[in-house]
C-alpha cells in the first residue's frame, strides 16, 4: 500500500501546501478489475501513476494490482451507495468510472464526487445518463468546484473533438453539426475504405457494450434542434435510431442512426450559433437501414414498461459476454459542418486506436491533467471541449492516439 496514504484510501496532510492549496491529487479509479477499468488502470500505472482502487471486492483489486506488480491502495465500499462514497471522496479527488451499465449503477458515484467537490470522468456511453448527470447536478457541481465530465471515451470524446474542429473551421456561418461513429479494422487494406459488417459489431465489442446498446434501445433519447419550426434550439425528446444519416469521405459512403450523445449537451455551449447537432453510430455498415427500419417498427412496443424490462433481461444474456474483442479494431469518427441551407462547410475526420484502447488512454490522460497541481477545469457539468478548451483537449486526444486525417490524402491512397 502507497504510504502516502491512510488504510481508507484518505490523503494525509502533507499532500496539501502551507494554506490549504492542493498539491497533489488523488485518482480514484472505480470498476478497476473490469475490461475497461483494467485498460484504464494500465495506463495510468504507465504514466507512473499509483491511483487508488475502489470496489465491492476487496481480494479481487487486490489479485489485479499483484498481477499488475503494483502496491497500490484499495478500499473496499459499495458502489451505489452515494452516501459511502460521499464519506470517502475529497475535493482533491480525481474519480474516474467505469462502473455500468450507468443509468442502473453509476448515479451514486458522480453524486458523491459532485457533494464533495471532487473531478469526475467516466466510460459511459449511455446518453440518457450524461444528461440526468447536467439536469440534477450541474448546479450542485459548480457550487462545490467540481468538474464533472461523464462519457470521457470513445464515447463520446473524438466526436466532441471533431465537430468542435470543424466547427472552428466553418466559422460563424455554421448552423449545424452532424458527428458519425464508425469501426475500421487495420489490416484489411486501407481503413479509410474499410466498411465495416454487422459482425464486426459483433467482434469488436464486449459483451458489455453490446448489453448497453440493446438497453439504450429501450432508453429515451434525445437530439438539439428546434422544437417546432422557427423556433429556438433545444434538447428535444426522440428516441435512438430515429434518422438514418450518410457521411461522404474519401469517396466512401457511410450509413449511421441517430443516437443520444454528449455532443447535443456540450458543443452547443461552445458554439452557441449552432441550431441543430446530429451524432450517428455507424458500426452496421449496409445493415444500418435494416436495423433501423426494425427500431421504428418496435418504438410502438417500447412504451410498455413490461416489454422494456423484458428487453434490459435479454441484453443481460447476450451471447459472447465473455469474449474479448478482436485486436484489430480502429476507430473513425467523421463531423460536417453545415450552413443554415445544409450546405456542408468543413470536415473533419479523426482515426484512433479501437474504442476500448482510446477510452482507457483518454480517461488515464483525462485524469492525470486533471490531478496536476495547476490544472484549470470550468467547474459543473461539461462536455469535454467547455471542460479542457479546444487546444488542450486536441493535446490530450493525440496522447491517446486520436489523430486528424486530411481528406485529399486519404483519398490519394
Amino acid at each position: 500500500m502507497n504510504d502516502s496514504r491512510s488504510v481508507d484510501g484518505r490523503h494525509d496532510s502533507a499532500l496539501r501546501k502551507a494554506g490549504g492549496a492542493v498539491e497533489e491529487r488523488r485518482i480514484v479509479l472505480l470498476g478497476a478489475t473490469g475490461y475497461t477499468g483494467q485498460r484504464v488502470l494500465r495506463e495510468l500505472l504507465a504514466r507512473g501513476e499509483k491511483p487508488t482502487l475502489v470496489g465491492r471486492n476487496r481480494t479481487k483489486m487486490l489479485a489485479l494490482a499483484d498481477r499488475l506488480g503494483a502496491e497500490l491502495p484499495v478500499v473496499e465500499v459499495d458502489v451505489t451507495s452515494a452516501t459511502d462514497l460521499t464519506r470517502l471522496l475529497e475535493p482533491s479527488d480525481v474519480v474516474v468510472s467505469t462502473v455500468g451499465p450507468f443509468m442502473q449503477l453509476g448515479m451514486a458515484t458522480v453524486t458523491a464526487a459532485a457533494r464533495a467537490g471532487a473531478h469526475y470522468f467516466d466510460s459511459t456511453g449511455e446518453g440518457t445518463f450524461a444528461r440526468r448527470v447536467l439536469a440534477e447536478l450541474d448546479s450542485l457541481a459548480a457550487t462545490r468546484g467540481a468538474t464533472l465530465v461523464p462519457a470521457f471515451g470513445y464515447d463520446y470524446v473524438p466526436g466532441n473533438l471533431a465537430g468542435a474542429l470543424a466547427l472552428e473551421k466553418a466559422g460563424l456561418r455554421a448552423r449545424h453539426v452532424e458527428i458519425g461513429y464508425f469501426v475500421t479494422r487495420s489490416g484489411h487494406g486501407d481503413e479509410m475504405l474499410y466498411r465495416s459488417t454487422l459482425r464486426d459489431a459483433y467482434t469488436l465489442t464486449t459483451g458489455g457494450t453490446r448489453q448497453t446498446l440493446v438497453g439504450a434501445a429501450a432508453e429515451d433519447g434525445f437530439a438539439y434542434r428546434p422544437a417546432r419550426p422557427g423556433g429556438p434550439s433545444c434538447l428535444v425528446d426522440e428516441r435512438a435510431a430515429k434518422r438514418v444519416r450518410t457521411f461522404r469521405y474519401a469517396g466512401v459512403k457511410r450509413a449511421a442512426m441517430t443516437v443520444p450523445g454528449t455532443e447535443h449537451l456540450g458543443l452547443p455551449v461552445v458554439f452557441p450559433q449552432l441550431e441543430s447537432v446530429e451524432v450517428g453510430l455507424g458500426w452496421l455498415g449496409r445493415w444500418t437501414r435494416p436495423v433501423q427500419v426494425a427500431a421504428t417498427l418496435q418504438a410502438p412496443l417500447l412504451r410498455s414498461a413490461k416489454i422494456r424490462a423484458a428487453l434490459m433481461r435479454w441484453s443481460e444474456r447476450l451471447p459472447g459476454s465473455q469474449r474479448e474483442p478482436d485486436p484489430d479494431g480502429r476507430s473513425l469518427v467523421i463531423a460536417v459542418a453545415r450552413d443554415g441551407h445544409g450546405r456542408p462547410l468543413a470536415t473533419t475526420a479523426l482515426t484512433g486506436p479501437d474504442p476500448y484502447e482510446m477510452t482507457g488512454s483518454l480517461l488515464a490522460w483525462g485524469a492525470v491533467h486533471a490531478a496536476a497541481p495547476d490544472a484549470v477545469l470550468k467547474p459543473g457539468v461539461h462536455g469535454p471541449v467547455a471542460a479542457f478548451g479546444l487546444d488542450t483537449l486536441r493535446l490530450g486526444a493525440a496522447e491517446a492516439g486520436v489523430h486528424e486525417v486530411d481528406e485529399a490524402s486519404a483519398r490519394r491512397r
